[in-house]
């Protein structure tokens, strides 16, 4: 028998807020975490603002990286609704990559013809956040840090799932976390043309699925779900936030930054899915879109999904509130599941002022959607065409 793996502790710290329901409440209410760069002097550059995460206070662990800061505030929650979970059978997964500002340092410090400082050294390792979780929550088991782009923490919850499932380990750690804005990130996704450049409206610049959308907003953030094999959940009379399903991922096998038009590795991912959770296109109630406001991402996902779902769904893209999260967007997208189905209400697109009709969905547009949910999918589509998609149920 297939072991069962379910939630029980969500945290997150996003542009929108430093708690999962100071996220949730602005999401829903239709709220931008989008504005003007507060961290550093952008007027030079040629996009000048970004989604910014909340500020956060240093965890004595953390030694004060600002991504390991955001780990650790969302490990903390989670761990607080969750309970203890460490030891030899609990491991962690998360997704990460590149420390961004470390890779400012080390560029500024060879230019200038200094040897780059052990610490940044250190913050550029992806699997520093990794490491943090373990010491922080005493997680003895596995461990294992996925960097695949935008599909990293998707990836990192889903392959702590199969871990579960095989038996490796009862309880995971698992998440993401990224932090993308800097003077770098912002200078070389702008000369691709990646980046929405509405610099004297920012809040309305992340813009899925809108005939007038003009590129992605950088964003920065984590998030992280405790899992647990269900009788050991119960066991410990721990509360059961919600269960992961399915789990299916794929590559596009196309071009490193675009996505195939005909949406066939959206759609192979999504129906991996369905088909590992063994439900129906039609007991999928919402799915929160990769959804980027890129002009080639938006139709290429639009059409995987209609490949998938022969009956409209629900879709709407959180993107549009706080930017892209790169690495954390998958876990924080997965939590958004977890409180579209406990609240039987679905975020909305907000900005999506006129719809491109070569992304024709069931769109949740501006305002929030009441409606009976009992399986949500959420979807993580990355650079160099890695796809990841999950399936989060309601446990019962």
């Amino acid at each position: 028998m297939t072991r069962r793996v379910v939630i029980t502790g969500i945290g997150m710290v996003t542009p929108l807020g430093r708690t999962v329901e100071e996220t949730w409440l602005n999401v829903c209410a239709g709220r931008s975490g989008v504005g003007p760069v507060t961290r550093f002097d952008a007027t030079a550059l040629p996009v000048t603002f970004a989604a910014e995460a909340a500020a956060v206070a240093a965890h004595p662990l953390d030694r004060g990286d600002l991504k390991l800061r955001l780990a650790a505030t969302a490990l903390l929650e989670a761990l607080a609704q969750s309970g203890s979970v460490g030891g030899p059978r609990t491991g962690v997964c998360m997704g990460s990559e590149i420390g961004r500002p470390s890779l400012e340092t080390l560029a500024n410090a060879l230019r200038d013809g200094l040897p780059p400082a052990r610490s940044d050294l250190e913050r550029m390792d992806p699997a520093a956040p990794t490491r943090l979780m373990a010491e922080m929550a005493g997680a003895a088991g596995p461990q294992s840090t996925v960097s695949t782009a935008c599909t990293s923490s998707s990836q990192a919850v889903g392959e702590g799932v199969l871990r579960i499932r095989r038996g490796d380990a009862d309880a995971m750690i698992v998440g993401g976390v990224d932090v993308l804005v800097d003077a770098i990130m912002i200078t070389g996704f702008a000369k691709l043309g990646a980046l929405s450049e509405r610099n004297d409206a920012p809040d309305r610049a992340s813009r899925p699925f809108d005939a007038d959308r003009d590129g992605f907003v950088l964003g920065e953030g984590a998030g992280v779900l405790i899992v647990e094999e269900l009788d050991r959940a119960l066991e410990r009379g721990a509360t059961i936030l919600g269960e992961i399903t399915g789990y299916g991922c794929s590559c596009n096998a196309y071009r490193i930054t675009d996505s195939p038009p005909d949406g066939r590795g959206a759609h192979q991912s999504m129906q991996a899915a369905l088909e590992d959770a063994g439900l129906r296109p039609d007991q999928i109630g919402y799915i929160n879109a990769h959804g980027t406001s890129t002009p080639m991402n938006d139709p290429s996902e639009a059409r995987g999904i209609q490949r998938t779902f022969p009956d409209p769904v629900p879709v709407s893209s959180t993107k549009s509130s706080m930017g892209h999260l790169v690495a954390a967007c998958g876990a924080v997208e997965a939590i958004l599941c977890v409180l579209a189905i406990r609240d039987q209400c679905l975020p909305p697109t907000i900005n999506l002022e006129r719809p491109d009709p070569s992304c024709a969905l069931d769109h949740v547009a501006n305002v929030a959607r009441r409606a009976p949910v009992e399986h949500a999918m959420t979807n993580t589509f990355g650079f160099g065409g890695s796809n990841g998609s999950i399936v989060v149920s309601k446990h019962g």
